[in-house]
């Protein structure tokens, strides 16, 4: 590492530094890190963008707009439906899915804009 990228003293702000440590430590991060884990599979975060932009979809509909087998889809809805972003019900030999948190609807809607606007891709 250059000697330009380092600090050179041990803390700079210890009012912030005391503030930001206690909000650490408050912070469910493995939680978080296991959605984003879900959401980091592309083949997921399609499904989870079609989940976000309709209420629920048949995973054979999910299936044929993703382009895969029921079986792969199914794979990654009860993966998601595990971690607890996804729900689903039974219709006599139908399965439907829809998300189960609207704060991940959110962050897959807001992810998606950011893509559009060219962002991350440096």
């Amino acid at each position: 590492m250059a000697k330009g990228d380092q600090c050179e003293v041990f803390q700079y702000d210890s009012e912030k530094v005391d503030r930001l440590t206690t909000l650490m430590k408050e912070e469910p991060f493995d939680v978080t890190a296991k959605i984003f884990k879900a959401l980091a599979d592309e083949t997921r975060l399609k499904i989870a963008f079609l989940l976000a932009s309709e209420e629920e979809l048949c995973v054979c509909d999910i299936a044929t707009i993703i382009g895969s087998s029921t079986a792969t889809a199914s794979h990654h809805l009860r993966l998601l439906k595990n971690i607890g972003l996804a729900k689903f019900r039974k219709e006599g030999k139908l399965v439907f899915y829809s998300l189960d948190d609207n704060h991940v609807k959110q962050l897959i809607l807001n992810g998606m804009e950011h893509g559009k606007e060219g962002k991350g891709h440096e």
